[in-house]
């Protein structure tokens, strides 16, 4: 056979072998990589639907105890949890034992300590579920709605890094203002009937507080990640600069992603995966203000990208922002595992199993439709946009396999 015979024979064998990669990676479950994660992805929706008012059997520990030791360096809670309804319900009823304003931050929250002594993060309801939140799409308050849909779309996922969170209806004057601290109480007030509190952050106000129906206060309660895993904070790469005419680097530098390749902890492990993962997480719920993110302390590099503070998401279901995926689109690169996911979720799968989940919580229904079809619309344009990819460089640079699993101290 003639050399120029021999070479268009082998053209022809590396272009087969990519669109067979492509053809087992874009939903087909011929490889060991896609029937692995198909298992997953079946065990996940056999665990979706969770029972209301569950409890724990056959077990001394408390939900705190249980719930703390599912925490390991690449995940807040493992794969298979049938804990996970009875921990949840007690996050949504177990009583207030101490009440305070919340942590440092923007945004207006509140510290609460829930019997047996763990801490957890209270915050309010701030709109109704249609409200639309117009502007930037960093714009207006906290969504508490947005934390409770946040955790079940990371359940979803297989991602596994966002803390527990639950909604719950607190009355202010039997569970909250007993127990509370001198600095919490007053920031308390009264609008008419209803009783109200601002609290103490960088952007909280005396006219802008948030209010209960009368004594109810809905809200979400985000289960605090456990003293042994002290966090370490990190400015996102991908950050925005918040200044009206003045751009960070990513929004006018197509080839960032080589620059940020080369800084550590981006220059080796699991770390630019794990923010490229966030940015499509972050897209589906829209939102476009993880500024900075957080990690265990002294990890290397191996640890998680946690997601945490997810609630400037789901404000305005129409909008879009592209802008979130500029991890995804100039680094070209996403783990298999996530692919796969993704793919597993077409045509309509990812609201549904959003639905099903969601449909457990003490405030449902968590998120108005149009948010739901958000979700289906946003994970069509992830996928347009892996697939630009796949065009442009060949599935194995673009489809990477890693699947760092770190075993628990």
């Amino acid at each position: 056979m003639k050399l120029k015979q021999r070479m268009v024979l082998l053209c022809v064998v590396l272009l087969l072998l990519g669109l067979a990669k492509i053809f087992l990676l874009d939903g087909g479950d011929g490889s060991v990589a896609s029937r692995r994660d198909l298992r997953a992805f079946r065990k996940m929706e056999a665990g979706l639907s969770l029972a209301r008012g569950a409890h724990l059997t056959h077990t001394l520990q408390s939900p705190w105890e249980i719930a703390s030791q599912w925490v390991g360096p690449r995940e807040v809670y493992p794969e298979e949890t049938p804990e996970l309804a009875a921990v949840l319900t007690y996050l949504s009823t177990a009583r207030v034992e101490r009440a305070d304003v919340g942590y440092k931050g923007t945004q207006l929250k509140a510290l609460l300590v829930l019997e047996g002594g763990q801490k957890v993060v209270f915050k309010p309801k701030r709109y109704n579920r249609d409200y639309v939140v117009e502007g930037e799409p960093y714009a207006g308050y906290d969504r508490h709605n947005a934390e409770v849909a946040a955790f079940h779309l990371d359940r979803i996922l297989g991602f596994r890094r966002a803390p527990l969170v639950v909604g719950r209806n607190i009355n202010v004057r039997t569970e909250i203002k007993p127990v509370a601290t001198d600095q919490l109480l007053g920031t308390f007030l009264m609008q008419g009937n209803n009783t109200c509190f601002y609290g103490k952050c960088y952007y909280c106000r005396e006219s802008e507080p948030a209010c209960a129906e009368a004594e109810v206060m809905e809200g979400s309660l985000t289960l605090w990640l456990p003293d042994v895993w002290p966090l370490q904070k990190h400015r996102h790469p991908w950050g925005r600069t918040y200044r009206e005419g003045k751009l960070a680097r990513w929004e006018y530098d197509e080839s960032y992603c080589e620059a940020v390749k080369k800084m550590p902890p981006y220059d080796a492990g699991p770390r630019l995966l794990d923010v490229i993962d966030t940015a499509i997480f972050d897209y589906l719920i829209g939102n476009a203000d993880r500024h900075h993110y957080e990690s265990f302390q002294d990890d290397g590099g191996a640890s998680m990208l946690i997601l945490l503070d997810n609630a400037k998401s789901f404000g305005n279901a129409a909008l879009d922002e592209r802008s979130i995926l500029a991890p995804l689109y100039q680094c070209c690169m996403v783990r298999v595992s996530t692919w796969n996911r993704l793919n597993m979720l077409r045509g309509g799968a990812l609201s549904a199993d959003m639905r099903q989940a969601l449909a457990f919580d003490p405030i449902q229904p968590v998120l108005a439709e149009p948010h739901l079809a958000a979700l289906d619309r946003r994970l069509s344009g992830v996928m347009a946009t892996v697939k630009q990819c796949i065009e442009a460089q060949g599935p194995d640079n673009t489809l990477i396999e890693d699947r760092m699993n770190l075993p628990h101290p």
